[in-house]
């Protein structure tokens, strides 16, 4: 069984939050152990974006968009084009102008359009939003040697991927990470959805509050570890509504793009990012570590019951 954080920098406070209390949990430590199921814990995946409160690589590159074969055509977000623009602009905040502009493509395109549009990953812009990059990241190639490493001996794997920054607060989404295959889905709703009181929720079929999106870092398990059996999700954890976290994102990129920015400025992204990513209450950490007890006891289940 996997556990990783911090696909997205920022993001680890939660999953590093949950893997550190998780060692300390001794009934979860000797739940795993009873069933035969060996814990992988990958913390901080992406540690500039850790370190620096920032969603993206060293690169600019969005992790979770990085992963493809670059050896062939790159997939192609013609509708980024049309928003690039309207995401970063000119001046910090935004102009009344600038938003007005952002707010008419919503209206006349929708939001679940708008949100495939910036979030579905793009390879065209390099300082742009979700840059999916045009070569492996250092932390895509050091993934890939650690499931190697540790994944090629199993038949059987799970991964359960944190992340924050989507949905409802505190709410736990339990989004289904693998390709488009019916027997792999029903798979991980059967694991985990606890017969309907926690649905697995789809990229394919629109039930995520994620729009559908290319070059995800699971894909890495096909062929690193072709061998094992795969079953896995995402852990999308809510904080704040869409567009706070959007314009936390947007400002960030705008400061990486002018360094000159006042230490004020600066200092109050940075702190929006922050809270985008994180709720600093413990209301939101006992909910989010709850539901991730709930989620690593089912995968131990899974894993013991496949076989």
């Amino acid at each position: 069984m996997i556990v990783s954080s911090a696909c997205h920098g920022v993001e680890g406070f939660c999953g590093s939050g949950v893997q550190i209390a998780s060692l300390h949990d001794s009934a979860w430590r000797a739940h795993a152990r009873a069933n035969g199921v060996a814990v992988l814990y990958l913390h901080a995946l992406n540690p500039y974006g850790f370190s620096f409160l920032r969603r993206v690589t060293e690169d600019n590159v969005d992790l979770n968009r990085n992963f493809h074969d670059f050896t062939q055509a790159l997939p192609v977000n013609s509708a980024y084009r049309d928003v690039h623009a309207l995401l970063l602009p000119a001046t910090w905040p935004p102009l009344e102008a600038d938003n007005q502009a952002m707010f008419a493509y919503v209206a006349q395109h929708g939001m679940a359009a708008f949100q495939a549009a910036v979030s579905g990953g793009q390879h065209e812009f390099a300082e742009g939003l979700f840059y999916g990059g045009v070569t492996e990241t250092w932390s895509n190639r050091t993934l890939r040697q650690i499931l190697r490493d540790y994944g090629r001996q199993a038949k059987h794997i799970a991964w359960i991927d944190l992340h924050t920054g989507l949905g409802p607060e505190g709410v736990g989404e339990r989004i289904y990470a693998g390709r488009d295959n019916a027997q792999e889905l029903a798979r991980a709703q059967q694991w985990w959805g606890n017969d309907g009181a926690t649905a697995v929720t789809s990229i394919y079929d629109g039930s995520s509050s994620s729009a559908k999106l290319s070059g995800m870092m699971w894909s890495a398990i096909y062929s690193e570890c072709a061998q094992a059996q795969y079953t896995g999700i995402a852990m999308e954890y809510g904080t704040q509504s869409l567009l706070q976290v959007l314009n936390a994102l947007r400002g960030d990129h705008w400061l990486q793009m002018h360094p000159e920015a006042s230490p004020e400025l600066a200092a109050r992204i940075k702190a929006d990012m922050l809270a985008a990513y994180y709720v600093d209450s413990d209301a939101w950490r006992e909910a989010i570590y709850r539901q991730a007890q709930q989620a690593f006891s089912q995968a131990v289940t899974g894993l013991s019951t496949s076989q």
